[in-house]
């Protein structure tokens, strides 16, 4: 059998594949099986943060490798030590629990928030709030928290504990705090899923405020949204914000399985022995990736993605079939007069690969993408868009 038909016989049918497969790949560039070459635009949703098979990636995975693979918890290694350090260095926050993903990271959040609250406020206290149309992740307890009804239809009861207000609505966060006891907010400064929406500033500010006036802690998600792709490393610098707890993943290893959870100094010292732990979290050769990316962050490095955000809505805002361009750094949302996933087939047959969110054309290029490929990209969207 093909490679494509033993998927479809073996493998779990929970992803409506495109009928491209891929087997190798450059920087933004990979090949599918057939030698067509595609400027890719997706990163693996977010993922391949420096592109595919980037030299100074391989070779600190590699070494790592050649050292070793993994190692229990129960031992120290330095790349897990350093990894947390630099993160905490970079963030101002106080402790790090590594995880493998962005649903394990929030999951670990949500832990945080929940004992933290029973111990400094009350044991009934365990209302986690989050915003309408959020995204947090497909574990039982993070599609609880997830603020889309559509997620949740085929696999109640889900986790108890969640509440959900529209962004914007501070008094709903208030009434709920009055009835529940609130224990933490948790949002996203750039809703990914929910189509590439930024939340208003002002109302992240007010919202920060409120969350310190009730002692709620102030918790946000940059699993898509961190990592250098909102054009700082991670999208709360942008809004000012200090939040409590922040959870991360997708490009923070560059490509290989980890989440992690920053704890600031109020939670630091939540979780103790025994109270949560991950077999795989930590594992030092996704750390010395993650340490490779992490390194090249560069504030020079940061500004370049601000520049490269700043020529796609030139080159897309206002362009015929282009109704809106929304996002923030390299995570771009479009508004098409055409259909988004006709927009994405066609920019396909086209050689570039681009994603949707909800109804929008989703753009998450590398962050190192290099400029003309992506003005080469963006020809290909104008001309799909146009093409009514």
């Amino acid at each position: 059998m093909t490679i494509m038909e033993l998927d479809q016989t073996y493998v779990a049918g929970t992803y409506r594949r495109f009928p491209v497969e891929i087997v190798s790949g450059r920087g933004s560039l990979v090949q599918d099986a057939n030698g067509k070459q595609y400027i890719d635009l997706g990163s693996g949703i977010a993922v391949t943060s420096f592109g595919v098979a980037d030299d100074a990636w391989v070779q600190a995975v590699e070494a790592q490798l050649h050292q070793v693979q993994h190692m229990s918890n129960l031992y120290y290694t330095a790349p897990c030590a350093r990894l947390a350090e630099a993160l905490c260095r970079r963030t101002g926050m106080a402790k790090v629990f590594f995880s493998n993903s962005g649903a394990e990271a929030n999951e670990c959040a949500i832990k945080v928030a929940r004992k933290w609250a029973a111990e400094n406020k009350s044991p009934a206290c365990s209302t986690i709030v989050t915003l309408r149309n959020s995204f947090h992740g497909r574990t039982l307890t993070t599609l609880a928290a997830t603020g889309q009804d559509h997620f949740h239809e085929l696999f109640q009861p889900l986790t108890p504990g969640f509440a959900h207000i529209q962004p914007g609505d501070l008094e709903a966060l208030r009434a709920l705090d009055a009835e529940h006891t609130v224990a933490a907010v948790l949002i996203e400064c750039v809703q990914g899923e929910g189509g590439v929406l930024p939340l208003s500033p002002a109302f992240a500010r007010d919202l920060e405020a409120l969350c310190r006036e009730r002692n709620i802690l102030l918790m946000i998600d940059e699993v898509q949204t961190g990592n250098g792709r909102s054009g700082a490393l991670y999208a709360y610098m942008k809004y000012g914000l200090s939040p409590d707890v922040v959870s991360t993943a997708k490009g923070l290893a560059g490509g290989l399985p980890l989440g992690a959870t920053l704890l600031s100094e109020k939670v630091a010292h939540v979780l103790s022995f025994g109270d949560h732990g991950s077999t795989f979290g930590g594992n030092p050769v996704a750390c010395a990736g993650a340490l490779s990316v992490l390194s090249r962050l560069t504030d020079s490095f940061l500004a370049e993605v601000d520049r490269k955000s700043a020529l796609i809505f030139e080159k897309l805002d206002g362009k015929p079939g282009i109704e809106s361009v929304t996002g923030l750094g390299l995570m771009i949302g479009l508004k098409t007069v055409r259909p988004a996933a006709d927009v994405v087939r066609a920019c396909m047959e086209q050689g570039v690969l681009c994603l949707t969110a909800k109804e929008k054309v989703r753009l998450l290029p590398a962050l190192n993408i290099p400029e003309d490929l992506l003005s080469q990209a963006l020809d290909v969207i104008v001309r799909v868009c146009a093409d009514q």
